[in-house]
């Protein structure tokens, strides 16, 4: 279960969680922009709509979450686990996902325009669905 308090905090603006646990969070429409989420436990949660833009995800657990919608660009998800999450029209320009688990992950429409996927493991996932430029940032 979800600590409402952290989510009360979330909605007011805090910044820092790291090591939360918001497993099963309905965080839809939250602005998490510029966030410091290294390690957060976000499994099955909602954050579909979401501001994560610039957010570091930095070995955050996002497994079986939806983030439909959602602003990633810029963010820092190294090593996180982002295996079968809905990322259906979500915007990861210029993301950092080196390392990066999406194995089984939904990515029609997802923009990746410049995303870094280096050593990033995207099996069991359809690439033609979604939006590339570069496979890695210059």
């Amino acid at each position: 279960m979800v600590d409402e308090e952290i989510v009360k905090e979330i909605t007011s603006g805090k910044k820092d969680l790291r090591g939360a646990d918001l497993y099963n969070a309905n965080l839809e429409n939250v602005d998490l922009s510029d966030a410091n989420l290294t390690g957060v436990d976000l499994s099955n949660a909602n954050l579909r709509g979401g501001n994560l833009r610039g957010a570091n995800l930095t070995n955050a657990d996002l497994r079986g979450g939806n983030l439909k919608n959602a602003d990633l660009r810029g963010a820092d998800l190294y090593n996180a686990d982002l295996r079968n999450v809905n990322l259906r029209n979500a915007h990861l320009e210029n993301a950092d996902l080196t390392g990066a688990d999406l194995s089984g992950s939904d990515l029609t429409n997802a923009d990746f325009r410049e995303v870094d996927l280096r050593n990033a493991d995207v099996s069991e996932v359809d690439l033609s669905v979604a939006k590339f430029g570069s496979w890695v940032k210059e």
